[in-house]
Protein backbone atom coordinates (compact mmCIF):
# COMPACT_ATOMS: atom_id res chain seq x y z
CA UNK A 1 0.00 0.00 0.00
CA UNK A 2 2.74 2.26 0.29
CA UNK A 3 3.28 2.63 -3.14
CA UNK A 4 -0.62 4.11 -3.44
CA UNK A 5 -1.61 7.39 -3.28
CA UNK A 6 -3.34 8.80 -0.60
CA UNK A 7 -6.34 9.38 -3.03
CA UNK A 8 -6.36 5.99 -4.50
CA UNK A 9 -6.68 4.66 -1.26
CA UNK A 10 -9.57 7.19 -0.25
CA UNK A 11 -11.23 5.50 -3.45
CA UNK A 12 -10.57 1.91 -2.37
CA UNK A 13 -12.24 2.83 1.23
CA UNK A 14 -14.98 4.68 -0.57
CA UNK A 15 -15.65 1.42 -2.55
CA UNK A 16 -15.49 -0.83 -0.03
CA UNK A 17 -18.00 1.40 1.97
CA UNK A 18 -21.47 0.15 0.53
CA UNK A 19 -20.24 -3.38 0.69
CA UNK A 20 -19.19 -2.63 4.46
CA UNK A 21 -22.80 -1.75 5.17
CA UNK A 22 -24.27 -5.04 3.06
CA UNK A 23 -22.65 -6.90 5.29
CA UNK A 24 -22.58 -5.18 8.90
CA UNK A 25 -23.77 -6.95 11.51
CA UNK A 26 -23.77 -10.75 9.18
CA UNK A 27 -22.35 -13.73 9.85
CA UNK A 28 -19.73 -14.99 7.66
CA UNK A 29 -18.69 -18.12 7.83
CA UNK A 30 -14.73 -18.83 6.29
CA UNK A 31 -13.73 -22.28 5.85
CA UNK A 32 -10.11 -22.02 5.73
CA UNK A 33 -7.59 -24.92 4.48
CA UNK A 34 -5.13 -25.31 1.63
CA UNK A 35 -1.76 -24.73 1.03
CA UNK A 36 -2.16 -21.51 2.47
CA UNK A 37 -2.43 -22.34 5.98
CA UNK A 38 0.94 -23.62 5.94
CA UNK A 39 2.95 -20.69 4.93
CA UNK A 40 3.51 -18.29 6.96
CA UNK A 41 3.18 -14.63 5.59
CA UNK A 42 -0.19 -15.33 4.22
CA UNK A 43 -1.45 -17.18 7.44
CA UNK A 44 -0.72 -14.05 9.38
CA UNK A 45 -2.39 -11.87 6.49
CA UNK A 46 -5.72 -13.94 6.86
CA UNK A 47 -5.68 -13.49 10.38
CA UNK A 48 -5.15 -9.54 9.99
CA UNK A 49 -8.43 -9.68 7.30
CA UNK A 50 -10.20 -11.59 9.38
CA UNK A 51 -9.91 -9.09 12.53
CA UNK A 52 -10.69 -6.41 10.00
CA UNK A 53 -13.67 -7.88 9.42
CA UNK A 54 -14.67 -8.08 13.26
CA UNK A 55 -14.05 -4.38 13.60
CA UNK A 56 -16.20 -3.38 10.93
CA UNK A 57 -19.03 -4.88 12.53
CA UNK A 58 -19.23 -8.24 10.79
CA UNK A 59 -19.21 -11.53 12.37
CA UNK A 60 -16.85 -14.14 11.20
CA UNK A 61 -16.74 -17.63 12.01
CA UNK A 62 -13.34 -19.30 11.12
CA UNK A 63 -13.30 -23.27 10.02
CA UNK A 64 -10.12 -24.69 9.07
CA UNK A 65 -8.97 -27.56 7.61
CA UNK A 66 -5.30 -29.03 7.93
CA UNK A 67 -4.75 -32.28 5.40
CA UNK A 68 -1.52 -31.75 4.24
CA UNK A 69 -0.08 -31.16 8.24
CA UNK A 70 -2.19 -34.30 9.63
CA UNK A 71 -0.30 -36.03 6.66
CA UNK A 72 3.45 -34.76 7.75
CA UNK A 73 2.46 -36.38 11.39
CA UNK A 74 1.49 -39.52 10.63
CA UNK A 75 4.51 -39.77 8.42
CA UNK A 76 6.84 -38.59 11.14
CA UNK A 77 5.14 -41.43 13.29
CA UNK A 78 4.91 -44.03 10.84
CA UNK A 79 1.43 -44.15 10.37
CA UNK A 80 -0.12 -45.33 7.15
CA UNK A 81 -2.86 -43.38 5.87
CA UNK A 82 -4.96 -43.98 2.73
CA UNK A 83 -7.71 -42.39 0.90
CA UNK A 84 -10.84 -43.96 -0.86
CA UNK A 85 -13.76 -41.79 -1.96
CA UNK A 86 -12.17 -38.62 -1.90
CA UNK A 87 -12.17 -39.33 2.27
CA UNK A 88 -9.25 -39.91 4.35
CA UNK A 89 -9.57 -43.60 5.89
CA UNK A 90 -9.30 -43.09 9.51
CA UNK A 91 -8.68 -45.81 12.14
CA UNK A 92 -8.17 -45.76 15.97
CA UNK A 93 -4.31 -45.30 15.38
CA UNK A 94 -5.06 -42.26 13.15
CA UNK A 95 -7.98 -40.55 14.62
CA UNK A 96 -5.86 -39.56 17.78
CA UNK A 97 -3.34 -38.00 15.49
CA UNK A 98 -6.22 -36.03 13.49
CA UNK A 99 -7.47 -34.54 16.69
CA UNK A 100 -4.32 -33.89 18.14
CA UNK A 101 -3.32 -31.52 15.29
CA UNK A 102 -6.97 -30.50 14.04
CA UNK A 103 -7.78 -29.10 17.57
CA UNK A 104 -4.23 -28.58 19.14
CA UNK A 105 -1.45 -27.49 17.40
CA UNK A 106 -3.44 -25.79 13.74
CA UNK A 107 -6.33 -24.58 15.72
CA UNK A 108 -4.15 -22.74 18.72
CA UNK A 109 -2.04 -21.17 16.12
CA UNK A 110 -4.92 -19.66 13.75
CA UNK A 111 -5.71 -18.38 17.03
CA UNK A 112 -2.62 -17.16 17.89
CA UNK A 113 -2.20 -15.18 14.90
CA UNK A 114 -5.40 -13.69 14.91
CA UNK A 115 -4.56 -12.64 18.71
CA UNK A 116 -1.46 -11.18 17.65
CA UNK A 117 -3.42 -9.13 14.84
CA UNK A 118 -5.69 -7.79 17.61
CA UNK A 119 -8.73 -9.95 17.68
CA UNK A 120 -10.12 -12.08 20.26
CA UNK A 121 -10.13 -15.61 19.01
CA UNK A 122 -11.26 -18.61 20.97
CA UNK A 123 -10.39 -21.92 19.49
CA UNK A 124 -12.57 -24.55 19.80
CA UNK A 125 -13.92 -28.04 17.82
CA UNK A 126 -16.98 -29.40 17.14
CA UNK A 127 -16.97 -31.26 19.99
CA UNK A 128 -17.44 -28.47 22.69
CA UNK A 129 -20.86 -27.93 24.13
CA UNK A 130 -21.97 -30.41 21.69
CA UNK A 131 -22.18 -27.79 18.71
CA UNK A 132 -21.78 -30.48 16.24
CA UNK A 133 -22.95 -34.23 16.16
CA UNK A 134 -22.01 -36.85 13.57
CA UNK A 135 -23.07 -40.31 12.33
CA UNK A 136 -20.05 -42.81 11.29
CA UNK A 137 -19.69 -41.53 6.94
CA UNK A 138 -20.92 -44.18 4.71
CA UNK A 139 -19.40 -44.58 0.92
CA UNK A 140 -19.78 -46.99 -1.77
CA UNK A 141 -17.34 -47.79 -4.65
CA UNK A 142 -17.19 -49.64 -7.75
CA UNK A 143 -14.64 -52.29 -7.68
CA UNK A 144 -12.57 -52.16 -10.80
CA UNK A 145 -11.46 -55.69 -11.34
CA UNK A 146 -15.10 -57.24 -10.67
CA UNK A 147 -17.35 -54.12 -11.30
CA UNK A 148 -19.11 -54.65 -8.41
CA UNK A 149 -20.42 -51.53 -6.55
CA UNK A 150 -19.13 -52.06 -2.32
CA UNK A 151 -19.62 -50.44 0.97
CA UNK A 152 -16.05 -49.12 1.97
CA UNK A 153 -15.32 -48.86 5.52
CA UNK A 154 -13.73 -45.27 6.36
CA UNK A 155 -13.25 -45.56 10.43
CA UNK A 156 -13.80 -42.83 12.58
CA UNK A 157 -14.82 -40.12 9.45
CA UNK A 158 -18.06 -38.94 10.22
CA UNK A 159 -20.86 -36.50 8.81
CA UNK A 160 -22.34 -33.78 10.65
CA UNK A 161 -26.39 -34.92 11.91
CA UNK A 162 -27.09 -32.45 14.20
CA UNK A 163 -25.73 -28.17 14.88
CA UNK A 164 -26.60 -27.13 18.48
CA UNK A 165 -25.98 -23.23 17.94
CA UNK A 166 -26.00 -22.46 21.91
CA UNK A 167 -22.24 -22.01 22.63
CA UNK A 168 -21.78 -20.08 19.35
CA UNK A 169 -24.38 -18.05 19.94
CA UNK A 170 -22.56 -17.04 23.26
CA UNK A 171 -19.58 -15.93 20.90
CA UNK A 172 -20.78 -14.45 18.43
CA UNK A 173 -21.84 -10.66 18.37
CA UNK A 174 -19.51 -10.57 21.71
CA UNK A 175 -15.96 -8.99 19.79
CA UNK A 176 -15.46 -12.67 19.54
CA UNK A 177 -13.90 -14.70 16.56
CA UNK A 178 -14.97 -18.44 16.60
CA UNK A 179 -12.13 -21.00 15.71
CA UNK A 180 -13.13 -24.35 14.93
CA UNK A 181 -11.49 -27.67 13.98
CA UNK A 182 -13.87 -29.92 12.41
CA UNK A 183 -14.00 -33.01 14.96
CA UNK A 184 -17.43 -34.15 15.85
CA UNK A 185 -18.65 -36.91 18.70
CA UNK A 186 -21.47 -39.14 18.37
CA UNK A 187 -24.21 -39.65 20.36
CA UNK A 188 -22.36 -42.27 21.85
CA UNK A 189 -19.14 -39.67 22.19
CA UNK A 190 -17.48 -41.19 19.55
CA UNK A 191 -14.90 -39.04 18.26
CA UNK A 192 -15.29 -38.56 14.48
CA UNK A 193 -13.11 -36.63 11.54
CA UNK A 194 -14.85 -34.86 9.14
CA UNK A 195 -14.10 -32.92 6.01
CA UNK A 196 -13.82 -29.39 6.39
CA UNK A 197 -16.08 -28.36 3.73
CA UNK A 198 -19.23 -30.33 5.33
CA UNK A 199 -18.11 -29.22 8.60
CA UNK A 200 -18.16 -25.70 6.97
CA UNK A 201 -21.30 -25.76 5.31
CA UNK A 202 -23.18 -27.50 8.44
CA UNK A 203 -22.62 -24.75 10.34
CA UNK A 204 -23.36 -21.99 8.38
CA UNK A 205 -26.41 -23.36 7.42
CA UNK A 206 -27.73 -23.45 10.73
CA UNK A 207 -26.55 -19.76 11.09
CA UNK A 208 -28.13 -19.04 7.97
CA UNK A 209 -25.08 -17.19 7.33
CA UNK A 210 -24.94 -14.40 5.00
CA UNK A 211 -22.09 -15.71 3.06
CA UNK A 212 -20.02 -18.84 3.42
CA UNK A 213 -16.80 -18.83 1.74
CA UNK A 214 -15.02 -21.98 0.45
CA UNK A 215 -10.85 -21.14 0.74
CA UNK A 216 -9.31 -23.62 -1.64
CA UNK A 217 -6.14 -23.93 -3.89
CA UNK A 218 -8.41 -23.07 -7.14
CA UNK A 219 -9.41 -19.88 -8.06
CA UNK A 220 -13.13 -21.38 -8.02
CA UNK A 221 -14.94 -23.27 -10.36
CA UNK A 222 -13.60 -23.55 -14.05
CA UNK A 223 -15.73 -23.71 -17.38
CA UNK A 224 -14.24 -26.88 -19.95
CA UNK A 225 -11.61 -24.10 -21.51
CA UNK A 226 -10.60 -23.32 -17.78
CA UNK A 227 -12.13 -19.81 -17.25
CA UNK A 228 -13.15 -19.26 -14.28
CA UNK A 229 -16.93 -19.00 -14.03
CA UNK A 230 -18.08 -15.80 -11.51
CA UNK A 231 -21.33 -16.62 -10.95
CA UNK A 232 -23.41 -20.11 -10.56
CA UNK A 233 -26.92 -21.04 -9.71
CA UNK A 234 -28.11 -24.27 -8.24
CA UNK A 235 -29.64 -25.73 -11.46
CA UNK A 236 -26.18 -24.20 -13.51
CA UNK A 237 -24.37 -26.48 -10.97
CA UNK A 238 -26.40 -29.34 -11.19
CA UNK A 239 -26.04 -29.32 -15.23
CA UNK A 240 -22.11 -28.47 -15.45
CA UNK A 241 -21.89 -31.78 -12.71
CA UNK A 242 -23.66 -33.68 -15.02
CA UNK A 243 -21.92 -32.66 -18.42
CA UNK A 244 -18.32 -33.36 -16.48
CA UNK A 245 -17.38 -29.72 -16.86
CA UNK A 246 -17.35 -30.07 -12.56
CA UNK A 247 -15.41 -32.99 -12.00
CA UNK A 248 -13.06 -34.63 -9.34
CA UNK A 249 -12.64 -32.95 -5.92
CA UNK A 250 -14.72 -29.89 -7.28
CA UNK A 251 -17.70 -31.92 -6.65
CA UNK A 252 -18.13 -32.36 -3.19
CA UNK A 253 -17.16 -28.74 -2.78
CA UNK A 254 -20.12 -28.07 -5.38
CA UNK A 255 -22.30 -30.05 -3.15
CA UNK A 256 -21.16 -28.72 0.13
CA UNK A 257 -22.51 -25.16 -1.75
CA UNK A 258 -25.84 -26.28 -2.73
CA UNK A 259 -26.27 -27.90 0.91
CA UNK A 260 -25.26 -24.66 2.35
CA UNK A 261 -27.88 -22.89 -0.05
CA UNK A 262 -30.95 -25.47 0.61
CA UNK A 263 -30.03 -24.65 4.49
CA UNK A 264 -30.50 -20.94 4.41
CA UNK A 265 -27.24 -19.50 3.25
CA UNK A 266 -27.70 -16.54 0.81
CA UNK A 267 -24.59 -17.28 -1.01
CA UNK A 268 -21.51 -19.35 -0.99
CA UNK A 269 -18.26 -18.73 -2.25
CA UNK A 270 -15.11 -20.61 -3.58
CA UNK A 271 -12.48 -19.18 -3.94
CA UNK A 272 -8.35 -19.43 -4.24
CA UNK A 273 -6.67 -19.07 -0.18
CA UNK A 274 -3.48 -18.03 -1.84
CA UNK A 275 -4.49 -15.01 -3.10
CA UNK A 276 -3.69 -11.99 -1.12
CA UNK A 277 -6.48 -10.65 0.86
CA UNK A 278 -8.78 -13.33 -1.04
CA UNK A 279 -11.13 -12.58 1.91
CA UNK A 280 -11.37 -8.57 1.63
CA UNK A 281 -11.32 -8.96 -2.54
CA UNK A 282 -14.51 -11.16 -2.17
CA UNK A 283 -16.66 -8.57 0.31
CA UNK A 284 -15.60 -5.62 -0.66
CA UNK A 285 -14.66 -4.99 -3.69
CA UNK A 286 -16.96 -4.70 -6.53
CA UNK A 287 -15.99 -7.56 -8.86
CA UNK A 288 -15.27 -10.19 -6.13
CA UNK A 289 -13.29 -13.14 -6.40
CA UNK A 290 -14.06 -16.85 -7.09
CA UNK A 291 -16.82 -18.04 -7.91
CA UNK A 292 -20.27 -16.78 -6.48
CA UNK A 293 -23.50 -19.82 -6.15
CA UNK A 294 -26.57 -19.04 -5.03
CA UNK A 295 -29.92 -19.83 -5.28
Amino acid sequence: MSDISPQEKARILSEALPHMQQYDEETIVIKYGGHAMGEENLAKQFASDIVLLEQTAINPVVIHGGGPQIATMLGRLGIKSEFAAGLRITDAAAIEIVEMVLAGSINKQIVSYINAAGGKAVGLSGKDGNMVTAVKASRTMVDPDSNIEKVIDLGFVGEPDKVDLTLLNQLIGHDLIPVLAPLASSREGQTYNVNADTFAGAVAGALRAKRLLLLTDVPGVLDKSKKLIPELSIKDAHKLIADGTISGGMIPKVETCIYALEAGVEGVVILDGKTPHAVLLELFTDQGTGTLMHK
